[in-house]
């Protein structure tokens, strides 16, 4: 990637915030869908992943979905511009698993920084695009930083509890480099999500304030948490309020869950972090759980009715789709959110709110 390339105007990320802050003040802020499922739908083989490029590289690349960004980009503008016609107001770029860390399974780490900026740069373009069509509903890039496909704080390995694959600093090294890729590509927002160990996240958030000092920006930073299970903890262990308390001193613009779980089951720390959240909320859940063959099955009608309920009982400021959503459901929300008010932000009592495992907040 040509170090010397910013293919757009740098963001005021000052007035994204505000411009963002002001749309949740009036209305639920839509979110895209699944990338994944869409990329699925094309039933793309190895020399679709390759492409004319990767021809001949040594290891299998099937399956590394953010690499069509380089390989099928007119695929990815596609599946962008669908959610945007569906009405998304923020899209993610295809960069879930775009770190150094992440692209060792393919031998690919040294292809990071292209692939964030490549794809940043895509959605930008689909973006500018629709905005451009009308100025009144704004169009923003969520740069996505995914979880890694490591983990800080448990080990894995079960004979060595204190072993970890991965450290800190390297999670930090590989989030300002990918950070920094999405900043010239042209994203609008940064986008931590799927977080499933508040360590990796904490890591995340660092990494990407360090991009942001170097690159002389400072873009709104979105955080989405995952409860992995009914048991309403994050894989680390942690409750949603003790999730919160424990990255709230980021002051993202917006603080939420996503992933694992379908609306059904998801509800009840929906509601527990509007409670708790001194910002705005996101969520984009699944399509309910998946079948004996790994799809989804709950259609756009049936998953709108539960997000439309939420939107009533005043739990969501941003709301999407995750793993087995598509632009219909997208759509569906909405089309059925329009004339539903937006959550408004709680005055809390001001306590000093700490956290292990569980919540612990002192007055």
């Amino acid at each position: 990637m040509p170090n010397n390339s910013v293919p757009f105007v740098p963001v005021n990320g000052e007035a994204v915030s505000d411009a963002l802050k002001k749309a949740m003040q009036e209305r639920i802020v839509i979110l895209d869908g699944a990338m994944g499922t869409m990329i699925q739908k094309h039933k793309f083989e190895e020399e679709d992943y390759r492409g004319e490029r990767f021809k001949d590289w040594h290891v299998l690349i099937k399956g590394n979905n953010d690499l069509l960004s380089l390989t099928q980009p007119d695929v990815i503008r596609q599946i962008h511009r669908e959610y945007l016609e569906a009405g998304a107001d923020i899209i993610e770029t295809n960069t879930f698993n775009s770190t150094t860390i992440s692209m060792e399974d393919y031998d690919m780490a040294s292809l990071s920084r292209e692939i964030n900026f490549e794809s940043a740069k895509l959605a930008r373009e689909v973006c500018d695009e629709f905005t451009a069509k009308d100025p009144s509903k704004p169009r923003y890039v969520g740069g996505v930083l995914g979880p890694t496909s490591k983990t800080c704080s448990i080990s894995p390995d079960v004979n060595d509890p204190g072993y970890r694959n991965v450290t800190f600093d390297a999670l930090v090294e590989a989030y300002i480099e990918s950070t920094l890729a999405l900043i010239e590509g042209g994203a609008h927002l940064i986008l931590i999500e799927t977080i499933f160990d508040t360590l990796n996240a904490k890591a995340a958030a660092y990494g990407v304030e360090e991009a942001f000092e170097q690159a002389g920006v400072r873009l709104p930073v979105m955080i989405s948490g995952t409860i992995t299970d009914a048991s309403g903890r994050t894989l680390s262990g942690q409750t949603t309020e003790a999730f919160y308390n424990s990255i709230r001193h980021i002051k993202p613009i917006s603080i939420g869950l996503n992933c694992a779980l379908g609306p059904d089951l998801l509800r009840p720390y929906v509601e527990e972090l509007a409670r708790v959240c001194e910002t705005y909320t996101s969520v984009h859940p699944n399509a309910g759980l998946p079948n004996e063959f790994g799809e989804y099955d709950l259609e756009a009608d049936e998953m709108s009715m539960e997000i439309v309920d939420w939107g009533k009982e005043g739990f969501i400021n941003i709301v999407g789709g995750c793993c087995g959503t598509t632009p219909e459901h997208i759509k569906a929300f909405a089309d059925k959110l329009a004339s539903v008010k937006p959550r408004q932000l709680p005055e809390l009592e001001v306590r000093m709110r700490l956290s292990g495992l569980e919540a612990c907040n002192l007055n």
